[in-house]
């Protein structure tokens, strides 16, 4: 669909990264052990959405993660804008060529790269301006270009646990393994991946389709239960777990996510709350574990580190941290196409420590020093 002045300017780019990581290319079999050593990860997602983005910004934010020699990667979803750009020589919409661009951003990343689907991706890919696509349909091809083996993407490979189990709803009606449902550890830290969305997780924009949520819904939850047990059952030093979706915490900020009770964690902004059994299970999890836990989503394009998830009783719960990947930020170009990088130390108290990542070529209302 997309064709042309794309192809060229963005081929040069992956190829140059992809060849300045060919000489450390390796292949890791299994979960990387229990080494006890620090280590750091990058997080990004909700980008490319415009040209200017997937040719330039995006290219200089993976050159940029390349360097700093991480142990893997995660892109928290959303490979594109939620409306087509009229005019783009980059895929806006949810053509294949939109998922083969993406899969060549996250292969030129050095270090192993794990990918979970964002709404843009498939759930709004049945607006007009997406080409009126069938949304389950995309997420069952997004299954199959980016999860159709156990391991990740990347230079090098990282084997994951992979939810193989069929609760998912696929396009034909019948169940389907939740294949982008993922799981690893990493130096004593366990790793979730699950396929939770913007636009009401399914439940609302152009098609709402509630048989698709209560199956994916149930099948995220089951996924998150077993996590929380094989971290328990190794004695994990922490859990990080990574979605798509802003799902609201509190009543604080109704202009980047849904308003919701923080004591019963029920929406009540009336829209259709694709979230509170979810969340409900999530708390339970953290309460239980007491160790730390980090919760990384995109969607609401706002980098931040906080804690904003209180207990039945309105107590905040201090072994919890959300984080925020850096967004797009159309209107200032490549703004906003940072990262934030993770140092991990599993012998620490809290685990985690965050650094908000400025790429310097990406640098725009402020030039780099």
């Amino acid at each position: 669909m997309h064709d042309g002045p794309f192809f060229a300017p963005l081929a040069r780019a992956l190829a140059a990264l992809a060849l300045a990581a060919a000489a450390g290319c390796a292949t890791a079999a299994g979960h990387a052990g229990d080494a006890i050593e620090p280590y750091a990860i990058g997080l990004w997602g909700d980008m490319p959405y415009s040209d200017l983005q997937a040719q330039v910004g995006v290219p200089n934010l993976i050159a940029d993660m390349n360097a700093h020699r991480l142990a893997f990667t995660i892109h928290d979803g959303d490979l594109k804008a939620g409306n087509a750009t009229v005019g783009s020589v980059t895929p806006t919409t949810c053509g294949d060529e939109l998922y083969t661009q993406g899969l060549g951003f996250l292969n030129a990343l050095q270090a192993p790269a794990m990918f979970t689907p964002g709404d843009n991706d498939w759930t709004d890919c049945d607006r007009a301006s997406n080409g009126g696509y069938n949304s389950l349909e995309r997420l069952d091809h997004e299954r199959q270009v980016f999860f159709s083996t156990p391991y990740s993407l990347g230079q090098r490979k990282l084997r994951q646990d992979v939810q193989t189990a069929a609760l998912c709803l696929g396009a034909a009606g019948a169940l389907v393994p939740c294949v982008e449902n993922r799981r690893w550890s990493y130096g004593n830290v366990v790793y979730l991946t699950l396929n939770v969305q913007g636009s009401c997780n399914n439940l609302c924009d152009t098609a709402p389709d509630a048989a698709e949520w209560a199956a994916r819904n149930a099948a995220n939850i089951q996924w998150l239960h077993d996590g929380f047990a094989f971290a328990k059952a190794r004695n994990a030093a922490a859990v990080m777990i990574v979605a798509q979706a802003n799902p609201g915490w509190d009543a604080s900020d109704a202009t980047r996510a849904p308003l919701r009770d923080p004591k019963t964690l029920a929406e009540t902004d009336g829209l259709p709350d694709g979230y509170q059994s979810y969340l409900l299970a999530l708390r339970d999890e953290v309460i239980a574990f007491r160790k730390p836990v980090a919760y990384v989503h995109g969607d609401s394009h706002y980098q931040r580190v906080d804690k904003p998830l209180l207990d039945a009783l309105g107590r905040r719960l201090e072994n919890f941290t959300r984080v925020e990947t850096f967004g797009d930020n159309a209107a200032n170009g490549t703004n906003d196409n940072h990262w934030v990088q993770v140092n991990v130390d599993p012998r620490s108290r809290e685990v985690f420590s965050y650094q908000p990542v400025i790429v310097p070529a990406n640098r725009v209302a402020v030039a780099a020093p």
